[in-house]
């Protein structure tokens, strides 16, 4: 059975209590500050505590994590069974996601008898290896990492009792697939299968829940093309990359922000981007998969606490993070696709709090950046800064009789006027002036 749900079928008026939560966990998120459940959190839940398997499509920001860890966490602490191994596996695209994951697990066992650790590379592979062997009870894992374990002679899964897959599309592009589905075949058969999305429309999310989830529900909250009410949405148009980063500058230094995040398609032109931010006194810091996990914890701590509030980073940033009071994102390079359009302003505007996403397009972007609207079904809004403003404003869209203004006439238009060039042939310059004899004709036999 499918739903297909909407923030109209939710509870402006709810609350965790509805849900009848371990105590544990209800006086965990109350200290934590949560109060109202969000619209997936008020699907999801009583659905996960039924033990349904279930295909979740939400936005990002959305409150996805709680909503499959609180009820996770309360069928673990209200059937205890400390000596069954890992009983719930969180499988993750990136360490900074799983990263996130493991604090909010800790902050909401603290105090319990349950345990819950965190396996990605980078890390001390034996260390990884004694949490499969002591029975922590919760593990969140990267594939490549975890599957890495799983080939040595153990079965730390065989008592498994829920497999949750969160950013299954954002997984799915990075070639985890096969990971995922021979990591499902160490699994306990008889588990909880489920799979949070921020979208639907990867055609590998549903041919996996099919795979894993065999009978599954949908509870799908949102579509691709759903307005951004909190989130204005601009684009500036630029010269070259120069102009770009004079732009960028002049936007970080005179827009108000707490925190911003500028996105990059590529490491280089993020570590290129950071020294000439600082040589201006901006608190500047950068983010890319080429750093080592020490660095990249560094500097994610750096910015979750406010040291530094201009994070650059490539797209290992754009799905997952969830970090206070960012309300500025600019994408100094167009997103390859609008799917990674959406994640990257996903950052900002979420749980309903307000932000400004704004886009720097040159000439060679701008059919991306088109397709991008068309896609979205969007007009996004055009800005332009008065100090800055470049030569290139746009392709000439006016038409007059059919025809471009300004475009380049074909070779056909330009010789439309002139006379048709007759061809003269050397032999027949030598035959002027002389009498042709006419060639007679031989009847046919």
């Amino acid at each position: 059975m499918t739903h297909t749900l909407s923030t109209e079928q939710t509870s402006t008026h709810a609350d965790f209590a509805m849900f009848h939560l371990h105590p544990h966990l209800a006086s965990a998120i109350a200290n934590a500050g949560f109060h109202t459940p969000t619209p997936v959190q008020q699907h999801a839940i009583p659905a996960i505590l039924e033990r349904q398997n279930l295909l979740v499509s939400a936005k990002t920001g959305s409150g996805k994590t709680l909503a499959f860890l609180l009820p996770t966490l309360h069928q673990l602490l209200v059937k205890a069974n400390y000596y069954a191994g890992t009983r719930a596996l969180i499988l993750v695209p990136t360490r900074e996601l799983g990263q996130q994951i493991y604090v909010q697990c800790q902050q909401l066992l603290d105090g319990s008898p349950l345990k819950a650790g965190l396996i990605t590379g980078g890390e001390d592979f034996k260390k990884q290896q004694t949490l499969l062997r002591r029975n922590t009870t919760v593990i969140i894992a990267t594939p490549g990492r975890l599957l890495e374990l799983l080939t040595l002679d153990f079965a730390p899964f065989d008592n498994l009792e829920t497999l949750i897959l969160d950013e299954a599309d954002r997984m799915l592009d990075m070639g985890f697939s096969d990971d995922v589905l021979t990591i499902a075949k160490y699994c306990n058969e008889a588990r909880q299968s489920l799979l949070f999305s921020a979208t639907l429309t990867h055609a590998g999310v549903l041919k996996m829940a099919d795979k894993l989830l065999k009978r599954f529900e949908l509870i799908a909250l949102n579509t691709l093309r759903d307005e951004l009410p909190h989130i204005a949405q601009q684009i500036v148009l630029t010269d070259d990359t120069t102009h770009k980063q004079n732009v960028l500058a002049w936007l970080l230094e005179n827009e108000t922000y707490s925190k911003a995040i500028v996105f990059s398609n590529s490491r280089v032109q993020a570590s290129a981007l950071c020294d000439p931010l600082r040589a201006r006194g901006l608190r500047a810091i950068v983010l890319h998969g080429e750093m080592d996990q020490k660095e990249r914890l560094r500097v994610m701590k750096l910015f979750r606490d406010g040291v530094v509030n201009i994070l650059i980073a490539t797209d290992l940033a754009a799905r997952g993070l969830d970090i206070k009071n960012i309300n500025l994102v600019i994408n100094f390079e167009v997103p390859r696709n609008g799917i990674t359009y959406l994640h990257r302003i996903g950052r900002t505007g979420r749980s309903d709090a307000t932000g400004l996403t704004i886009t720097l397009v040159k000439h060679t972007e701008w059919n991306l950046m088109a397709s991008i609207e068309r896609f979205l079904r969007q007009n996004f809004i055009r800005r332009s800064i008065d100090s800055l403003v470049g030569k290139f404003q746009g392709p000439k869209k006016l038409k007059t009789s059919g025809k471009t203004i300004g475009a380049k006439k074909s070779k056909i238009d330009t010789k439309k006027d002139k006379a048709p060039k007759v061809k003269v042939r050397h032999r027949d310059k030598k035959n002027i002036g002389k009498r042709r004899t006419p060639t007679a004709k031989v009847p046919a036999v």
